[in-house]
């Protein structure tokens, strides 16, 4: 028994089950999702963590089943007016006007967030922008929504579109607020990969998400997210509350050079999303981990070589694998190497042999094919003579 070339140690143990030729293949492993504890023990329906540096998840609870998300859909958005702006087709000066759609549906006379804009009024891109982000503001939302794309509706097909091309696969938007529509969909893992797209290719945009609080029009609100006052480290991202959908927080955090990302949804109350926001990402820090077990080109293995020039071959890795774990699960990682051994030769560097099947608790077994690291020619007439007179 020994260590995965290039894995932690004392993460991912390795032992190697050789099959004798050339009996039955083994019989694959049951690819259901072992059953765990949860680690995180919260009351929230809906919960994901993800490592904000590299997007490996960390944990999820019912992390890819669609719900709806409320106003932290907006950060679709975002993310399409970044992405204007950055590519030079939008300026923070742009003024687009304040229609009586968005007036009605986000303006001062809801019971939703607004930026109290005028109707009739010209807005510059920046003002619309701090409003949508810092505030919620849904009339700033559909503002925008309408001056880059015509109307919501339009917005909608093209925001669910590109969040297919972002990865995004358990949403579907239909319209640019979040607010209530059985059309507009989006999965807890979803909400936290946008959030980490957004850090990553917008960072020059990014520090708005933590400004505390925004004036416009004589008229001063303050950001809603709590764990920006709550808790050392964090610089967004977005709060969301609706009836049917509860209170939810994506939130992301920054502690000695490693940043967190979480989502919650479903929460009962807004004290209950002041306390838990907070608490979810100090675990995430603290509790849970990423790893890379495997590297690809890493040996994984050494197999006996049946007539050939070299009586041993190394196997290798043909894949990276990275997990993200709670810490408690770390020594419960295992990995075996299975295949029919011995190999006879010849053997060509590449050729997959067999595989490495990794296993951590509450994820599913990870097949990882196995290939010859090297090639071993046949032995010649008189090698094979010479074995013959050692009795092999």
């Amino acid at each position: 028994m020994r260590f995965i070339a290039g894995t932690l140690a004392a993460v991912a143990l390795l032992t190697t089950t050789a099959i004798a030729q050339p009996g039955p293949a083994p019989a694959a492993p049951d690819p259901g999702t072992h059953t765990a504890g949860d680690p995180l023990n919260t009351n929230a329906p809906y919960a994901f963590i993800m490592d904000g540096d590299n997007g490996i998840p960390l944990y999820s609870k019912n992390g890819d089943e669609p719900m709806v998300p409320a106003s932290m859909s907006k950060l679709m958005l975002y993310y399409m007016v970044f992405e204007r702006l950055k590519a030079g087709r939008l300026t923070m000066t742009d003024e687009f006007n304040v229609s009586e759609h968005a007036w009605r549906t986000g303006g001062a006379g809801t019971d939703g967030s607004t930026m109290f804009l005028p109707i009739h009024s010209k807005v510059t891109v920046q003002d619309l922008l701090k409003g949508a982000i810092i505030v919620s503001g849904n009339d700033a939302c559909i503002v925008l929504a309408e001056g880059l794309f015509g109307s919501e509706e339009a917005y909608a097909r093209q925001a669910t579109a590109r969040g297919k091309e972002l990865g995004l696969t358990g949403s579907t938007f239909a319209n640019s607020t979040g607010l209530e529509d059985p059309r507009h969909k989006m999965s807890a893992h979803d909400i936290a990969l946008l959030a980490y797209r957004i850090v990553k290719d917008f960072p020059e945009y990014y520090p708005m998400f933590s400004e505390p609080e925004f004036t416009f029009n004589k008229t001063r609100q303050y950001n809603r997210n709590p764990l920006l006052r709550e808790l050392q480290g964090s610089d967004g991202v977005k709060t969301g509350h609706l009836k049917v959908s509860g209170f939810g927080l994506v939130g992301s955090a920054v502690r000695e050079g490693k940043r967190r990302i979480i989502v919650l949804n479903g929460l009962g109350s807004e004290t209950e999303r002041k306390t838990e926001g907070p608490r979810v990402m100090r675990s995430a820090f603290l509790d849970f981990t990423s790893a890379t077990l495997v590297k690809k080109g890493a040996e994984v293995a050494i197999a006996d070589v049946w007539l050939g020039e070299q009586d041993k071959v190394s196997l290798v890795a043909t894949e990276d694998y990275a997990i993200g774990l709670h810490l408690d699960a770390v020594d419960g990682v295992k990995g075996e190497v299975v295949f029919k051994g011995p190999l006879s030769a010849p053997v060509k560097e590449g050729d997959v042999v067999g595989e490495l099947i990794v296993t951590a608790p509450g994820t599913a077994p990870k097949k990882i094919p196995v290939a010859a690291g090297a090639s071993v020619n046949q032995l010649g007439f008189f090698g094979k003579a010479m074995l013959g007179l050692k009795g092999e």
